[in-house]
This record gives structure tokens, sequence and C-alpha cells, in this order.
């Protein structure tokens, strides 16, 4: 029918005179959007195929290729917007939901953006981090409240486990499935080479990766997918992921397409069926409840690993964030609504959830008022884009922060937000073995490795500008933080004053 009809968002524009028809596009393109016509001896393009995803762009040796909006539009009109038609379009043609890959993408205010870092001038002088020490390394867990000494004087070591980190960043949860092995493989080597830690997602761990344990958190989600005692065990921490950013309140799902193989054997299902993650944890309907599983897990590492708690970011995050914090965790862990996803229901990901920068100020300013923040330690995610961000977040009160779309973009992706299809065709969220060894994780790790570098030098270039040698210094301290075009509420919530006050 002519109303199934919707016009391809993008069109692959071709230059006709630059073109050698060497047909690369037709071999790189996974989704099959190139075609050679023998007829004319010339390439076409089925516009309807492409999702953006740069692959024959950059590919093409010629630079033929250009990826471009379509002209085609519907009325002019601000509230029936063609992205909402054509949605409401394919709802009434199929029935079904609507999925979407990546981070929320509307024009909701960036608050990393509408907030500036304060400059040491001369009472306060700057420090210069090619010349003097500055100390990037941070160590999460709980703190002991006290000091105990022996019947000799000596200092009892009374500290509870923790995890010790070269700079404040780890790579955040994204489970081996929806990211290919080699993406994975990547993860952890980086991890290593940097000195923090990687997060395994939910759906267990490969059994090649347990080399690095020393600096991989495991998770523990509502499926219990490839949760077993060998796993609990491999790595220096484990997360109970309670919620995600993208999509508050609701489960997980990897589609059976990519339940393939080892995906198969590690997450312990059947191969084919959908991994599909229930909303709630079913032993989980309480901070109580939630207590008994921290103590459970650690009984079953045997109290040498911390726990970490993941939640989403939502308006009662505070009063979320004390009831953990007094549940046994060692750590919290906050994912704004701009975090990303292999798959989330378009709705939730877009409509669902708050700001992280709001949330992260909130839970902090709550725990210190209870006199609980030395109890856990505070990491959030939710679109960290670069250092600037996270040295704004480390002034609001975190002690570290995950990243997984900024990782995933350094290893290659390019945000054509069709992670759901399973035809990444950068080898990063694919389980087609072609389409995989398009990552080298010789080349992805070290673009992660560099990625961090870069980032750590920075933030040692922010800190001294600041006046601070240590990024403990710089945690919770909002004196070093302005607003700008912020509201009044805003500025409370976020416990900062305007710019030129």
């Amino acid at each position: 029918m002519a109303v199934n009809f919707l016009y391809p968002e993008y069109e692959a524009v071709r230059n006709a005179d630059r073109c050698i028809v060497c047909r690369a596009c037709e071999r790189q393109c996974a989704n099959g959007a190139h075609e050679y016509l023998p007829d004319g001896g010339r390439m076409a393009c089925d516009d309807a195929r492409c999702v953006n995803c740069h692959r024959c762009v950059s590919l093409c040796p010629t630079r033929a290729l250009k990826i471009v909006r379509s002209g085609n539009t519907y009325k002019e009109n601000s509230n029936w917007t063609g992205e909402t038609i054509n949605e409401l379009y394919k709802q009434a043609g199929s029935g079904g939901v609507l999925l979407s890959g990546m981070g929320n993408p509307k024009n909701y205010p960036v608050y990393f953006d509408k907030i500036l870092l304060n400059a040491s001038q001369v009472t306060n002088p700057s420090i210069d981090p090619l010349r003097e020490p500055m100390e990037t390394r941070v160590v999460l867990g709980a703190k002991p409240r006290s000091i105990e000494r022996d019947e000799n004087g000596k200092l009892k070591n009374n500290l509870p486990p923790r995890l010790s980190l070269s700079m404040p960043v780890m790579f955040s949860a994204m489970s081996y499935g929806s990211l290919s092995y080699n993406a994975h493989e990547s993860l952890a080597r980086a991890a290593e080479e940097l000195g923090i830690l990687y997060n395994t997602g939910e759906g267990g761990l490969h059994e090649n990766l347990y080399r690095y344990g020393a600096n991989t958190i495991v998770q523990v989600a509502s499926g219990r997918f490839g949760v077993h005692p060998q796993y609990l065990n491999s790595g220096a921490a484990i997360e109970i992921k309670m919620g995600q950013g993208a999509k508050p309140g609701i489960g997980g799902h990897l589609p059976g397409t990519k339940i393939v193989g080892d995906i198969s054997r590690t997450r312990m299902i059947p191969e084919g069926s959908d991994a599909i993650s229930p909303a709630p944890h079913h032993d989980i309907y309480s901070i109580e409840d939630l207590r008994q599983l921290v103590y459970s897990l650690k009984e079953a590492s045997g109290y040498q690993k911390p726990v970490i708690v993941k939640i989403a970011a939502v308006h009662n995050v505070a009063a979320i964030a004390s009831g953990i914090a007094r549940s046994g965790a060692d750590i919290l862990a906050i994912d704004g609504f701009r975090g990303g996803t292999g798959a989330a229901p378009t709705r939730m990901r877009d409509h669902v959830g708050i700001p992280i920068e709001l949330a992260l100020a909130g839970v902090d300013t709550r725990l210190r008022d209870e006199g609980i923040r030395d109890r856990v330690s505070i990491v959030v995610g939710g679109s960290i884009r670069s250092s600037a961000d996270l040295v704004k977040a480390v002034a609001l009160g975190a002690d570290c922060v995950y990243i997984g779309t900024g990782a995933l973009l350094a290893m290659g992706c390019h945000l054509c937000r069709t992670c759901y299809a399973g035809k990444c065709n950068w080898g990063i969220a694919t389980q087609i073995p072609e389409l995989v060894k398009r990552l080298n994780p010789d080349i992805g790790y070290m673009r992660l490795v560099n990625l961090l570098t870069a980032w750590r030098h920075e933030i040692k270039e922010m800190m001294g500008g600041m006046g601070i040698n240590s990024i403990e210094s710089l945690k919770g301290n909002r004196l070093m933080l302005r607003g700008v075009g912020l509201n009044e509420k805003e500025l409370e919530i976020l416990g900062i004053q305007h710019a030129g006050e």
C-alpha cells in the first residue's frame, strides 16, 4: 500500500566522475545498500537500506561517496514533525514497539555544557602538570569511619575490599552478545594497559577473557545469564544491575539471532533463543531484599570483592541511593537518561529518566546531609563525552565515571544507531563472523588507550589550571564550578553559583 511507503531518511550521493566501480562499497555494506549493475557497468544504491554508518564513505578509495539527509519532507508543522509522522506510520503498519539503539538524541538540556570550570590566577596560583606531580589515582569502595590500632599502637588494616584505578574512569557495562568478542577483548586489554576496569555487562564472561580478571567488573542482572561461582570470582568487583539509563524500569533483550556459538555457551542458554531479562529482580522488592543479595554475593566471593549496585537516574534517585548506601553496597553506579543501549523501546529511551548531572548532585548532597557519604563511592555514566565532562562530574560529587558510547566511538562506531539489527559494519555490535573481523583488537585496544591517555593529560591540565594537584581534592568541590544560562532551581539542585557571582 502507498501509505506504507516512507521516503529514505538518507541518500548516498555518488560522484560518477570519481567512481571507478571497484565495488568496495558493495562488499563493505552489510545492509546491501550498494549494488553493481552489469548492464550499465555502474554502481547503484538502494537508499532505503542505508543506515548512515559511513563505512562506504570511509573506504571509498576515490572519495566518490557521501551520505546526506534526503530532501524529502512533510508539510511544515512544529507539532507533527516528520519523525513523529514516520514513527506513527510504522506502528500503524506493524503493530509493533519501536526500537532504537544508542542514547537519547532529543534536544534536552545538556547541563555539562552549561557548567564552566574555575581557574586560578594570583592568590591561588595554578600548577604546571608538566613540572609538578599531579595525582589522578582513585580508590573506590566504602571508607572506614575510624582508625583502629592494635595493642602495640600499630594501625589495623580494617579496610573493606576496594578498587584502585589509575584515573577516575571505567568502561561501562556492555555485554558479550550485544558487542562482538573483538570489541570485548579490546575493552579488556585497554583496561589492563591503563590500570582501570571494564564491565562485562549482562551475560557472563568469555573464558578467554578470564585472564583480565583483575581489571574486570562482572555484572549480575535480573536474568542471571552466565552467572555462576567461577564467574563471580573471576573479576575484581561484582555489579548488581537494577536499571540502566536508556531504559529505566524495564529489563533487557538480546535477540536470538545474536545468541550463537560461544555466546550461547557463555550465557548458558540455547542457541537462537532470545535472552529476555525481566524488569525487576524477582527476589528484590525492597532495600532489605537488595541487602540480602549484596551479602549473598559477598559470601559467594569470600568477602574479597566490592559490590556495586547500578541504578538508573530517576526522579527519586536520591532516596534510592540513601537506601543502597545502607544496604551494604560498596559502590553506587548511576546511569543518566543519555546512557547508550544496544536496543531499547524508543519511547522509553527518549522520555524516561533524568539528566545525570542533576541526579549526581542530588545524590551527593543527600548522602552528605545524612552523614553516610563515606559508605559508598559514586560512579556515574550517561554520555560522558570528554575529559571536561569527567572533571565536572567529579566536582559535582562523583568518585569516578563510566564511559560506554565514547569507548565505542574510539573503536570506530559511527552512531548509526541500528545496533539491534546485528549488522554493525564496523565489527562492534555484531556476531556475523565476516563483520566481527573488521574490528582488529590490536587496533581497537590501542585506540582506547590513546583516548584515555589524552584524557589523562587534559584532566591534569584542567586540575592544574584550578590550582588542584589531586583528583581527591576536586571531588565534590563545587566551588570550582559556575553555571551559565541556568535558572535558580537548576542552580540550587546542582549546588553551584551562577557565573559572575
